[in-house]
């Protein structure tokens, strides 16, 4: 019988932040800044289809705006969470539950964001000089960065990270 034979060590690396990212702008700002300024020197490539693809870009993303319901006694009797694709639905739908009198009704209590309870999840894909992609994905309490074979990649993201004085 034949073997399998590992072709390539994939590693993953994991930041915990001691203080979560503040608020979804702030957030997006910080994404934004990656793609922007390309702090771990990825390069762009040519995809299969033959399009060019940025040296960064946005795998994935998700936002769960909270909203809670609390009665006249100041009890949560209800909430909602409102998982989204993008910033701008994040916003609409926070809005809207917030706005829906039938929803307060039902739930019997007044809609109240809980901007503490709220995530917030962006992945992006790198393409590394050598020709790897690896993936930088940010939460509002952790940074992620997977499959990745050089350390010499964790040493650019956690050199950038250690300059940014909100990721410490």
């Amino acid at each position: 019988m034949a073997d399998f034979v590992q072709k390539t060590v994939n590693k993953t690396a994991v930041r915990d932040l001691a203080v979560p990212i503040a608020d979804v702008t702030s957030f997006d700002n910080l994404i934004e800044t990656v793609i922007d300024d390309n702090p771990f020197g990825c390069v762009g490539y040519t995809g299969s289809d033959g399009q060019p693809v940025a040296a960064v870009v946005r795998n994935r993303e998700h936002y769960t705006a909270k909203v809670d319901f609390i009665d006249g006694e100041g009890k949560r009797v209800g909430n909602v969470s409102l998982q989204s694709p993008s910033i701008t639905a994040f916003n609409a739908n926070a809005a809207e539950a917030l706005a829906n009198a039938t929803l307060a009704a039902a739930m019997g209590g007044d809609a109240e964001r809980n901007f503490a309870g709220e995530t917030y999840y962006a992945q992006l894909k790198c393409h590394d000089p050598s020709g790897d992609d690896y993936y930088v994905t940010f939460t509002r309490k952790t940074i992620r960065i997977s499959s990745y074979q050089d350390d010499a990649i964790r040493t650019a993201v956690e050199t950038w990270a250690d300059a940014v004085p909100a990721l410490a």
